[in-house]
C-alpha cells in the first residue's frame, strides 16, 4: 500500500477548518462583544458549547459516523460548517446564535472523528505516525492561522467577515474532496442503535484496553496542556512572558514533527507517548525546584510534544479497522473535551488555595497519572495476548 500524501494533506486543511470551528470566537473573543453586548459573561457559551457537543456525543458519534458512512459524513460537516458559519455571520440574536454553535459542534465532532479515520486508512503503516502527527498539528496550526490572518480581517471588516471567510474555507474542502474522496469502506444499513444500546457500546469501548488507550491519555495531555497555557502567563518574569507564551504552542509543534516522527520510526507510539508523559513530568520538578523558569517552560512544550503527534499515532496501532479506528477517535474527542473542560477551572481552584506549588505538583500528578494509564493497559494487553496464545 501506498500513502496517497496528496489527499492526506487535503484531509489535513479540512481538518483546519475544523479547528477553525473553535478558533474564529476564541481568539477574536475580544471583539464578541461588539456583535452581542447584552451577552455578558454569556459570551463565554459561544466558544464552549463547540466542546460541550464533543464532551457529550463523542463516543455516540464514533459509533454513528461508521453506520453513516465516513466519506458522507466527513462532506455532509463540511457543508454544515459552512452553512452554519455563513449564518452567523449575518448576527441573529444571541440565542440563535448560540443554537448555532451548539449545531457547529455536531459539525466538529463529525470532523474529528472521520478525518483522522480517513488519514490513518490511506496512509501505509511506514508512513502512518508521520501522518497522524501532521494531523496532531491541526488545531495548534489552524490558531496560528487565524491570529495571524483573522486579527486583521477582523480589524478591518468586522466579525462576521471572518465568519464568512470559513465559511467559504469549508466550502471550499466540502467542494473538492467531493470529487477526489472515494467512500472508504460500506456504510451499515441496518437501523441505528437505540439508547440502551448506545450506552451498552460506550462502556464496552471503555473497558477496552485498545479502543480506551488513546483516549485515556488524551485526556490527561489535554487537562495539562490547556490548563498551563492558561495560568501560567502570570508568573512568567514580565520580559519572558510574551515570548514564552508565543513560543510554547510552536515548540510543541516543532518536537511532534521532528523528534516525535522520528521516534515513531522504531518505537510504538504508545511508548512515544510514555517517554512525552515522563519527560514532562521531570519539567515539572524543574518548576518547582526553580519557579516558572523560562527554560523549563519551553522542554514542557517539547515533551507535550511528543504526546501531540504519538496520541492520534497510537489509534490504528491499536485497532485495526476502520470502525474501531472512528470508535476510538470518537473517545478521543470525547475525553479531549473533557480534559479541556476541567484543566483550568481545576488548576485555578488549586493555585487559590496553594499558590504557585500547586502548578508542579498538580501537573506533575496528572502527567504521571497519563503515563500509569498507559502501562496499566499496556499491561492488560499483554495478558490478553499470552491469554490467547495459550
Amino acid at each position: 500500500m501506498k500513502t496517497n500524501f496528496p489527499l492526506v494533506f487535503l484531509l489535513w486543511g479540512a481538518g483546519l477548518g475544523a479547528a477553525a470551528q473553535y478558533a474564529k470566537v476564541s481568539v477574536v473573543f475580544d471583539s464578541l462583544p461588539e456583535l452581542y453586548p447584552e451577552a455578558g459573561a454569556a459570551l463565554g457559551l459561544a466558544v464552549s458549547l463547540v466542546g460541550a457537543v464533543g464532551l457529550v456525543l463523542g463516543v455516540v458519534a464514533g459509533i454513528l459516523v461508521a453506520r453513516a458512512g465516513f466519506r458522507r459524513t466527513l462532506l455532509l460537516a463540511l457543508w454544515g460548517g459552512a452553512v452554519l458559519s455563513s449564518l452567523q455571520a449575518l448576527v441573529p440574536p444571541f440565542a440563535a446564535f448560540l443554537a448555532l454553535r451548539l449545531l457547529e459542534g455536531v459539525s466538529h465532532l463529525a470532523l474529528v472523528v472521520a478525518l483522522p479515520t480517513f488519514i490513518a486508512q490511506l496512509s501505509a503503516p511506514a508512513h502512518r505516525g508521520l501522518t497522524l502527527t501532521l494531523w496532531g498539528t491541526f488545531f495548534g496550526v489552524a490558531f496560528a492561522l487565524v491570529a495571524a490572518l483573522g486579527q486583521p480581517l477582523v480589524a478591518r471588516y468586522g466579525v462576521p467577515a471572518l465568519f464568512l471567510a470559513h465559511a467559504a474555507y469549508m466550502a471550499s474542502f466540502a467542494l473538492v474532496l467531493s470529487r477526489v474522496l472515494k467512500p472508504l469502506g460500506q456504510a451499515v444499513p441496518e437501523a441505528l442503535p437505540g439508547f440502551g444500546a448506545l450506552m451498552a457500546q460506550h462502556v464496552a469501548i471503555y473497558c477496552s484496553p485498545n479502543l480506551s488507550a488513546p483516549a485515556f491519555g488524551w485526556l490527561f495531555y489535554t487537562f495539562c496542556f490547556v490548563a498551563v497555557l492558561t495560568v501560567l502567563p502570570p508568573y512568567l518574569p514580565e520580559a519572558a512572558r510574551f515570548w514564552v507564551m508565543a513560543a510554547m504552542p510552536l515548540l510543541s509543534i516543532f518536537s511532534s514533527m521532528t523528534l516525535g516522527v522520528a521516534l515513531l520510526r522504531f518505537m510504538p507510539a504508545v511508548r512515544v507517548t510514555i517517554l512525552g508523559f515522563l519527560l514532562a513530568v521531570l519539567t515539572m520538578v524543574w518548576l518547582w525546584a526553580v519557579p516558572a523558569a523560562p527554560l523549563a517552560c519551553l522542554a514542557l512544550a517539547l515533551a507535550l510534544g511528543l504526546i501531540q503527534g504519538s496520541g492520534f499515532a497510537s489509534v490504528p496501532e491499536l485497532n485495526q479497522s476502520a470502525d474501531a479506528q472512528a470508535q476510538a477517535n470518537g473517545a478521543m474527542a470525547q475525553m479531549g473535551n473533557l480534559g479541556n473542560t476541567l484543566g483550568t477551572p481545576v488548576m485555578v481552584a488549586a493555585l487559590a488555595w496553594a499558590g504557585y506549588a500547586a502548578l508542579p505538583l498538580l501537573i506533575g500528578a496528572m502527567l504521571l497519572a497519563g503515563a500509569g494509564v498507559h502501562l496499566w493497559l499496556a499491561y492488560r494487553r499483554a495478558r490478553h495476548s499470552f491469554s490467547s496464545d495459550r
